[in-house]
């Protein structure tokens, strides 16, 4: 299984600004810095929850078809399935018609409902190509509140915390009150 960006958001869920506002910096010197830790905030946060905050697209690719006939797509919220595409084992993608699929997009797990059989792919990896949209939507006000100053909270501690530090030790814990911001966006496993 292989996952790409094809398309990134065309902004960020908080601007730099309202960054500034929050960390009390005036000036421009420290634009770049304030920006670079919004889009790795944004970048944490949604590969933590295994989210999609505002409107981007990718490309789920697949060896073969699941033993279910749910293919559980890996970003939430879904907005659609835009082209699903089998290929041949010379490498000819066949697209599938959504008449064979439903796109369930209301799922807190996002995911594509094969109707019935669909065509085996022709090689041995990726042969299965899924492209969807996901994110809460385009504008920064789509993001739900509640993420949006969880990500003001990451910003802040990371502008405060420069040092180098060592991954998974103790400097590197997320702030409590961003995990609890956090948690209602947390997929639940059973």
């Amino acid at each position: 299984m292989a996952l790409v960006l094809t398309s990134a958001p065309e902004c960020e869920p908080v601007t730099v600004a309202e960054a500034k506002a929050h960390l009390r910096v005036d000036g421009e010197a420290e634009e770049t810095l304030i920006a670079s830790l919004i889009l790795t905030s944004r970048l944490h946060v949604e590969a933590a929850l295994g989210l999609a905050l505002l409107t981007q697209s990718w490309r789920l690719s697949l060896d073969a078809w699941p033993a279910a006939r749910d293919v559980e797509l890996p970003l939430y919220p879904l907005q659609s399935v835009d082209e699903l595409r089998v290929r041949d084992a010379a490498g000819a993608a066949t697209v599938i018609g959504a008449g064979a699929y439903v796109a369930d997009i209301g799922s807190r797990a996002p995911r594509l409902v094969r109707k019935g059989p669909l065509p085996v792919p022709g090689l041995p990896a990726n042969g299965i190509e899924i492209d969807f949209t996901a994110g809460y939507g385009d504008d920064p006000g789509d993001v739900p509140a509640p993420i949006r100053e969880a990500l003001l909270l990451l910003v802040a501690h990371w502008y405060e915390h420069r040092d180098p530090i060592e991954v998974g030790g103790a400097d590197t814990a997320v702030p409590g009150a961003v995990s609890a911001l956090l948690a209602p966006y947390k997929r639940v496993r059973l």
